[in-house]
């Protein structure tokens, strides 16, 4: 049988975990895929599934060769995109992940003039505050704040952004602009994302480092319920600087200990393989331009 037919017969089973369900997406009967998986795993000498009664699973070889399967089909893909001239037009689906507000405030507008501008076009936006796993998640294109990991993904800087302390006017007015992180403990803190009774929030400034140990006096599993804490005139918060930027430039908050605010930066970063895909170019083109035109992210 060919290479090819064989390692797209394993990915449909080992995606579906089913030797039916597999034959039923490839539209094969059930026994000439079991004939396909018995001559692949013949040819390698290796056991890629384990079969019951009930359920088939890969092995930790087949996991291994699974993962290589894909990549492979996936440029196979392609290439037969890239020869037969479908690079010119946008089509099919397209998986983007960001940081929830991130994605929300800079992302999405992206997305929805993509969408509108490529009418055959289809995205998936994952807005999660979380790292995901691009290649196991099937995801096509990502916002990565932060120095990245050694990485085969093509990384693309747009921007930084700052973890920047933030109180109301009339707080700092009232109890004091804090002068040097050890201030803080002499302030209500109010900490974001976190359940702890001790947070630690560390500061670098000419560089040195330096990390304060505080108890917040309120404590939020969201960005947004901070900000309106501090907006209330409720203590002093720390976030990255986009997530607080519009009630800095409406002067609603504003800002301390600016100078132990090192900057962080903003990736974006894709999957590419050898043939560029029109619809992970053109999206990653028109992110980029956009988010480096931004005021609240340069």
């Amino acid at each position: 049988m060919d290479r090819l037919h064989l390692l797209s017969v394993f990915v449909a089973v080992g995606e579906e975990e089913s030797f039916a369900a597999g034959a039923r997406r490839l539209g094969m009967s059930p026994p000439a895929v079991t004939r396909a998986i018995a001559t692949l795993e013949a040819k390698l000498g290796v056991k890629l599934l384990s079969r019951t009664t009930r359920f088939v699973r890969v092995t930790e070889a087949g996991q291994r060769y699974l993962d290589d399967a894909r990549r492979i089909m996936a440029e196979i893909d392609e290439a037969d995109e890239a020869a037969r001239g479908v690079n010119a037009v946008p089509r099919g689906q397209l998986t983007v992940t960001a940081p929830v507000l991130f994605g929300k405030m800079f992302v999405m507008p992206v997305v929805v003039d993509f969408l509108k501008r490529y009418p055959e076009m289809e995205v998936s936006a994952l807005f999660l505050d979380r790292l995901v796993n691009m290649l196991e998640e099937g995801v096509d294109v990502g916002v990565r704040i932060g120095e990245l990991p050694d990485s085969s993904m093509k990384a693309i800087r747009v921007g930084q952004v700052r973890r920047v302390l933030a109180a109301s006017p009339e707080y700092l007015a009232k109890h004091g602009v804090p002068q040097v992180p050890a201030d803080l403990n002499q302030h209500t803190i109010v900490a974001a994302n976190t359940v702890a009774p001790v947070v630690e929030w560390k500061f670098a400034h000419s560089g040195e480092t330096a990390t304060v140990r505080l108890k917040p006096r309120l404590q939020t599993a969201s960005n947004d319920a901070a900000i309106q804490a501090v907006r209330l005139h409720f203590g002093i918060t720390r976030l990255l600087s986009y997530q607080i930027a519009p009630y800095i430039e409406n002067g609603e908050l504003q800002t301390v200990l600016a100078d132990y605010a090192p900057p962080l930066p903003i990736h974006v970063i894709h999957r590419e393989g050898r043939y560029a895909s029109a619809k992970v170019r053109n999206f990653v083109d028109a992110a980029v331009a956009n988010l480096r035109e931004h005021k609240f992210l340069n």
